[in-house]
């Protein structure tokens, strides 16, 4: 049957099963492969009008289910089940878990979601307390979303979420590939791989709510939580991945890596005394320092105040300023061609070198759980939250960072 437009083409197929439309479709696809002959415009309009009367098909089933909603018929709501998996990232368990730390009432979906999260955590994570329950995943995705955006290593660094005491491979650089002569054997080549093992380590912080605060809703709430958790937990970690000694904590970059100034095959600093002032090629041997296929996405890291009265005015040879700042404040800017990072939590007068980003990093495998008490703080009027998670940080790769330290005294 041939239509002379979409609309005869759609009356017609309108009554007709999803099923019939859909043979009849793919009947014209095959005529229009096959047959140098076909009538490829009406086949074209007929298409259309199947196509129209299958979405209209498709919009009165909707509806009419949607119907049968309200009469009361078999499609009504079903009780709602959680993935043990998954339930963190669930809109119940986010609300469950704010309403609990705010003495409401929960739903009977709520109650399920935070019944399931606090089995999970205590299956998983039974190093403390297990009436504890772990932050939603959204709430927790939003304070590493602000931590990262607040600058330093911590937004530079790699994040894991791994269990701990596991080795974790870490590519390293490997030879190039060579020309090759034909019919000649070629040797294979043994790549060296890296491995790290995060160990768990205990970060906690208390902070108290008064009972009259507590009448905040759930957004507010939330939002309270991720600005203290972002400039707790998360800023130790990011002090750590500096700072951090290992012992009962992260490992950092001071701690982590032997600095070595005599010349040799391990040299991976340069040292400038207090009483002589920062040359152009002391940073020049640096650079010079990192190995082979380290320096691509390599940056400089150093604190405000070192960045400004060492590099800042430092001019090469040919009297060029090696520190030319981003204009258009898209980062603060680059020395010799690599990027700037500014962390104050770096001592004066040391700048590294190296691609954080890789082989720079920090493991949460549990996120971060909280806790309320009212007990504590009873005669004060005020409720207690505890936040408390496991984490760990170190360099990845140590011979990936180099570093330039001018003496201060």
């Amino acid at each position: 049957m041939k239509f002379n437009t979409v609309a005869e083409a759609f009356n017609y197929y309108r009554t007709q099963s999803v099923e019939d439309m859909q043979k009849r479709a793919a009947a014209i696809g095959a005529e229009i492969d096959s047959n140098a002959d076909a009538d490829v415009e009406a086949l074209n309009i007929e298409l259309k009008g199947i196509k129209e009367a299958r979405d209209n098909a498709e919009t009165r089933s909707e509806a009419k289910k949607t119907l049968s909603f309200f009469e009361g018929s078999d499609m009504k709501p079903q009780k709602r089940s959680f993935d043990a998996e998954h339930v963190y990232e669930t809109e119940e368990y986010r609300s469950a878990f704010f309403k609990s730390l705010l003495g409401q009432k929960l739903n009977e979906a709520e109650k399920r979601a935070f019944e399931l999260g606090i089995e999970k955590r205590t299956d998983e994570y039974n190093t403390s307390s297990n009436s504890s329950a772990v932050l939603p995943t959204q709430t927790f995705n939003e304070i590493i979303k602000k931590a990262r955006t607040m600058g330093g290593l911590f937004s530079e660094a790699r994040a894991f979420s791994m269990p701990v005491k596991i080795s974790i491979p870490i590519g390293t650089p490997s030879d190039k590939a060579a020309w090759h002569t034909e019919a000649d054997e070629v040797d294979s080549e043994k790549v060296t791989v890296s491995a790290v093992s995060f160990d768990g380590y205990e970060i906690m912080k208390v902070f108290s709510i008064s009972e009259k605060a507590r009448k905040m809703s759930i957004n507010a709430f939330e939002s309270y939580i991720v600005d203290e958790l972002r400039a707790c937990v998360m800023d130790l970690l990011g002090y750590a991945l500096i700072n951090g000694t290992g012992s009962g904590q992260g490992t950092g970059l001071e701690s982590g890596i032997t600095w070595v100034k005599t010349a040799g095959a391990t040299k991976n600093e340069v040292e400038v005394a207090a009483a002589t002032d920062l040359k152009y090629s002391d940073v020049v041997s640096v650079v010079a320092l990192l190995k082979r296929g380290y320096s691509q996405g390599a940056k400089w890291a150093m604190n405000n105040a070192t960045l400004y009265n060492y590099f800042y005015g430092l001019v090469d040879d040919t009297g060029r300023p090696i520190f030319i700042a981003d204009p258009k404040n898209e980062s603060i800017g680059k020395i010799l061609g690599f990027d700037v990072v500014v962390d104050d939590n770096i001592a004066d007068g040391k700048a590294y070198l190296g691609n954080y980003s890789k082989y720079l990093g920090y493991n949460l495998p549990e996120g971060i759980t909280i806790e309320s008490s009212r007990e504590s703080s009873f005669k004060k009027g005020v409720v207690d939250y505890r936040a408390m998670a496991i984490a760990d940080c170190k360099p990845l790769v140590t011979e990936a960072f180099v570093r330039l330290h001018k003496k201060q005294s």
